[in-house]
């Protein structure tokens, strides 16, 4: 089974404006709300490709409930933390360009951040546990490394997708995937990268510090899949880009959720690619008919 993490997930309120005027009454020209998170996106994608998952994460109030119920319907299993709190509303303004405010999110109490450390505790070595976001400040910035703790007593796997020094202290446990992107990697060793070979250094340089796996987004110049024995590209599908929001999580969902699958890596990196393409070319997250379609254009080469 396929664990997913979101420690403060959102509904995603997409207010889209013809022409925003400050300081006057505006109207919308549509408007949309969905479950939001990394991890839950990574759920949410991996429900449709067909594969068995369970959301965690911390939810509260009738914002809670909406998630839950979404991706219910979706046929993600949720067994989510409730907590006193109301979970966030995260609201992004398109209008012509796209403006985000963002919620702070409830905060959770220590027997509240137990209780999601508990149900980590019924893992077996058969599970990966993917780790999603950043931490919200209530749970103090070694939160991650109590859950990791537990999944590796438990002999289970996990995937963690974060930036920064809770990156940087996961990588000693083994990760089984890292997927920074060509900005987040620069940041993360503090260096300018300057084309593919850079890239290539510093992702081995995070093989070197624990990493199983590391996948480096690189836009539109396509993926790279780093291993101990070899490193790998996958080009870009061709479509028109509509939605920045998800596509990271879609190639998370379609990599992880493939290799678990098939065991195959390379398969794994030609889904990833397809998938965060087809979340790229849609409104909301993919659809498995988009995915499906893409695949054929993704070519993956030894580099």
């Amino acid at each position: 089974m396929i664990y997913t993490v979101t420690l403060n997930p959102s509904i995603d309120y997409i207010v889209e404006v013809e022409n925003l005027q400050l300081d006057a009454l505006n109207r919308m020209k549509r408007d949309l709300k969905l479950p939001g998170g990394k991890g839950i996106n990574v759920s949410r994608i991996l429900s449709r490709l067909g594969i068995e998952n369970t959301a965690l994460g911390f939810v509260g109030g009738f914002t809670g409930r909406f998630i839950e119920d979404v991706l219910n319907a979706e046929s993600v299993v949720t067994d989510f933390v409730n907590v006193q709190g109301d979970t966030r509303i995260n609201i992004k303004l398109k209008h012509g360009e796209e403006t985000e405010i963002n919620g702070l999110g409830p905060e959770i109490g220590s027997g509240e951040a137990d209780s999601l450390a508990e149900k980590l505790r019924t893992l077996t070595s058969d599970d990966i546990v993917v780790l999603s976001g950043s931490v919200p400040p209530s749970l103090g910035g070694g939160y991650y490394d109590r859950l990791i703790a537990v999944i590796k007593e438990r002999g289970a796997r996990f995937v963690i997708d974060t930036t920064g020094d809770a990156l940087l202290k996961a990588l000693p446990y083994g990760p089984l995937l890292v997927k920074p992107n060509h900005h987040e990697l620069a940041e993360l060793f503090g260096v300018e990268i300057d084309g593919r070979e850079d890239l290539i250094l510093y992702g081995r340089r995070l093989l070197e510090m624990g990493a199983q796996n590391v996948l480096i987004s690189m836009a539109g110049e396509g993926a790279l899949l780093v291993t101990k024995e070899q490193v790998y590209h996958a080009n870009v599908p061709r479509g028109e880009v509509k939605n920045s929001v998800g596509a990271g999580d879609s190639m998370i969902a379609g990599f992880v959720g493939t290799l678990a699958t098939t065991g195959d890596p390379l398969f794994a990196l030609r889904t990833g690619t397809a998938s965060g393409s087809a979340t790229a070319f849609s409104d909301d997250l993919a659809e498995k008919a988009k995915i499906e379609s893409l695949l054929p254009q993704v070519q993956v080469n030894p580099v």
